[in-house]
């Protein structure tokens, strides 16, 4: 489902609340095109889940396949240009 922006501003947060029963995500588009997203909090969290899971996952093979830098904090910090 897609709304625009002007629509939020003058139904307010109501017509967004009985849009979600109906419908799992909602687009607001701005000037023509999609630019925010509203997900039940739900679905959110279980995104972020996701997104971390995977995270663990590369940094665990990284580990397995010897690709880390073993530094200091100092020296991690000059690496990045800090």
């Amino acid at each position: 489902m897609i709304i625009t922006a002007n629509e939020i501003k003058t139904k307010g947060i109501s017509y967004i609340s009985k849009l979600m029963k109906k419908y799992n995500e909602i687009f607001i588009s701005v000037r023509g095109k999609k630019k925010f997203v509203i997900l039940p909090i739900e679905e959110y969290e279980r995104l972020k889940e996701a997104e971390l899971e995977k995270a663990i996952r590369e940094a665990e093979e990284d580990y397995k396949n010897s690709k880390f830098v073993v530094e200091t904090a100092e020296e991690h910090f000059k690496r990045l240009g800090i």
